[in-house]
């Protein structure tokens, strides 16, 4: 054993994990056929040293490759950080890219300049098709905002919108997604610079074997994998470790997904979040997460089940709105006010789904979600905070 570390604790309390140095290692070596890093690189981490992903990314592979690392002063520093450092590549949370990529939206629609800016892209990408690439000059702005020697980001631990990856992509900053958990040293699957599927998190590394256990007939069940990267097992927990583990020696990560004929790995949800309804259907709550988060005054929510009575389970969304934005949009209201107008948008969004999908109630607030050190929402926190407000 070479370090202890504890799980982020989104779903569940926290576990304590045994690695070593052989896992962390091989997971450092695999990466380096993923991403490149030279010595020209510097990379910002802002991520806490003991987070898996930033540990092996950030500060083991960029010294592997002879990288340079420079530390960020903290969350709100990290746009000027990457001007001061000229950070090349940045290892971030979703989070933090989708906040970056609302406020350039909404900074280009106050200028008008969102119009604009649509029309260049379809020129860039025009070029593309010519192997002429200009958008580090058409998008310059854009690029200043990243301190202007961005080229990458890479990032796991949740999905990013499909709307904030082309975006990012059509203004030329690669965005590169990596699947993992600290019990696997961290990462099992990550796209590569040259071959990628957006909505993906990457194919598998060397050294792994990555399978759906018990798939359904879309092709759907648990991610398992085997790997010199697993851990040794649960600190003092004989059980968790025998639980966390099948009976031919594969790590269960509790995630819900399927891999794809070209063997992208595509996750649906975590295990535990799945929402069962009284009529056996099951209804993945990040898939309507996504669908919430891209209204435009929407800065995070959750989506969980709540059981109206002994034959009912509907589905809820506790939505987090900013206040700037929601009051640009529908004037100065009461919060009772905004909450008739969100509700509207979600039954849009309710329209294009099938009907067991619907969201049937929402909270909303402008109080952030409590989150880990790395920004994810604690998911079960959340939802007993509104189990207790329905009592």
């Amino acid at each position: 054993m070479n370090i202890m570390l504890f799980t982020s604790g989104t779903t569940d309390k926290s576990k304590i994990v045994m690695l070593t140095q052989a896992g962390i290692m091989s997971n450092v070596y695999s990466i380096q056929f993923h991403v490149e890093i030279t010595t020209k690189d510097t990379l910002l981490s802002f991520l806490p040293i003991h987070h898996t992903f930033e540990n092996t990314i950030t500060i083991l592979l960029s010294m592997y490759k002879g990288g340079t690392v420079a530390f960020c002063d903290g969350l709100r520093y990290i746009a000027d950080n990457l001007k001061e450092y000229k950070i090349t590549i940045f290892v971030a949370v979703p989070l933090v890219m989708e906040t970056m990529y609302k406020k350039i939206q909404k900074g280009l629609a106050e200028k008008g300049k969102d119009k604009l800016i649509a029309k260049m892209i379809k020129i860039s990408n025009a070029l593309l098709k010519l192997h002429i690439d200009l958008r580090k000059v058409i998008f310059k702005p854009i690029h200043a905002v990243f301190g202007g020697h961005l080229k990458k980001v890479l990032y796991g631990s949740a999905s990013i919108s499909k709307d904030t990856i082309t975006a990012y992509n059509n203004w030329g900053i690669n965005l590169i997604q990596g699947y993992g958990l600290t019990e696997t040293s961290p990462v099992l699957t990550a796209e590569s610079e040259t071959r990628h599927k957006i909505g993906s998190a990457g194919f598998c590394i060397l050294n792994q074997e990555l399978k759906i256990e018990n798939p359904d007939k879309d092709g759907i069940g648990e991610i398992v994998a085997k790997g010199k990267n697993i851990m040794l097992g649960y600190y003092n927990d004989e059980e968790k470790t025998k639980e966390a583990f099948t009976e031919d020696g594969f790590f269960k990560t509790g995630d819900y997904g399927y891999i794809d004929k070209d063997g992208f790995l595509f996750i649906t949800g975590r295990k535990k979040d799945i929402i069962v309804l009284k009529n056996g259907k099951n209804v993945y709550p990040q898939e309507l997460e996504f669908l919430i988060t891209k209204l435009d005054y929407v800065l995070e929510c959750i989506v969980f089940p709540r059981n109206k009575d002994k034959t009912d389970t509907v589905i809820q969304a506790k939505i987090v709105y900013d206040k700037d934005r929601i009051k640009q949009i529908y004037g100065e209201k009461t919060e009772e006010e905004y909450k008739k107008d969100i509700w509207k948008d979600i039954k849009e969004i309710n329209k294009d789904l099938v009907t067991y999908k619907h969201i049937k109630e929402i909270e909303i607030t402008d109080i952030p979600m409590e989150k880990t050190t790395t920004q994810k929402i604690k998911r079960y926190v959340e939802i007993e905070k509104e189990k207790e407000n329905k009592k």
